[in-house]
Formats: structure tokens, C-alpha cells, sequence
């Protein structure tokens, strides 16, 4: 990802340090901290943006005749709090006019390439979470943050 000349990127908080993972806590990543931290990234949650609580009940996605769901842990369908929460992240996109995402891998929201089962077997299965597909979806180049960390350790 060749960032000279982009403007602002848009990261998953929880990788800026935010603890807003669902078991309340962080995933950072001191590169994206940095980015953060000199204006050139904007972090956000979906999930939290949809309304959801942190901590949360852990949720996976679901396809079933080439639709997804959200189900936590618990069977409850919190799907409209993923889709709700992907929209004001796209929103939020469009606004700053953002052409690139880094996003937590495996997440049912941000999730990119490769997505967690949906059976809490903690079997991965090819699949984008619901944010990361609505971004693709509308333009933006997203990638994961393990892509990102393989990048810059090419570099």
C-alpha cells in the first residue's frame, strides 16, 4: 500500500489502542497508533458506532444462500447493529473522502479476506466481516492489519 500522496486512511480504533474489542480490550498496533496520532488516520468502531456495548458478547457471521448475519455468542441476531454500525462507518468514509481502510482481521466487522466460521469453532473460513465488504463495496481499498504488518516489514 503506497500511502505518499493519499489522504487520511481510515483504521479500526481498537488497533489505535481504543479498548473497544468485544471482551474490552485493545489490539495496538504502534504503527497505527502513529498514524493516528500524526492526523493522517482516522479511527473508528462500527461496531460500537451501531450501538453495540463494549464489553459484548462475542459475535461471528453467518452465510447462509448468500446473505450474512451477525449471531453472538448466545444465538441473538445483532445483525442490524453490524449493518447499522458498517453505514455510519461508510458515512464517516465518504465524508473525509477516504480511499483507504486498515482493518482488524478476522473481526465480523472488519474482517478482510478471512472471517471467523460462524459456529464459534474458531475455524476461519474466506469471507469480509460486514463493514470491511460495504467499503469494498462502495470503492475503498481495504486491507487487514496483518497485510499492513506484512507490508511494512517488506519495506
Amino acid at each position: 500500500m503506497n500511502m505518499k500522496g493519499e489522504g487520511k486512511i481510515l483504521v479500526s480504533a481498537c488497533l489505535a489502542g481504543f479498548e473497544c474489542r468485544y471482551d474490552g480490550k485493545r489490539n495496538t498496533e504502534p504503527d497505527i497508533v502513529r498514524l493516528v496520532r500524526d492526523g493522517k488516520a482516522l479511527p473508528v468502531c462500527p461496531e460500537q458506532l451501531g450501538g453495540l456495548m463494549t464489553p459484548r458478547s462475542p459475535a461471528e457471521v453467518k452465510t447462509k444462500n448468500g446473505l450474512a448475519s451477525v449471531y453472538n455468542a448466545e444465538g441473538i441476531d445483532v445483525t442490524e447493529w453490524f449493518k447499522k454500525g458498517a453505514l455510519k462507518t461508510l458515512k464517516i468514509a465518504k465524508f473525509y473522502d477516504i480511499r483507504t481502510a486498515i482493518l482488524k482481521s478476522k473481526s465480523p466487522s472488519c474482517g478482510v479476506g478471512r472471517i471467523y466460521s460462524g459456529d464459534f469453532s474458531r475455524r476461519l473460513v474466506c469471507g469480509d466481516g460486514i463493514t470491511a465488504k460495504l467499503l469494498k463495496d462502495n470503492g475503498i481499498n481495504v486491507i487487514s492489519d496483518d497485510e499492513y504488518k506484512k507490508e511494512k516489514e517488506s519495506v
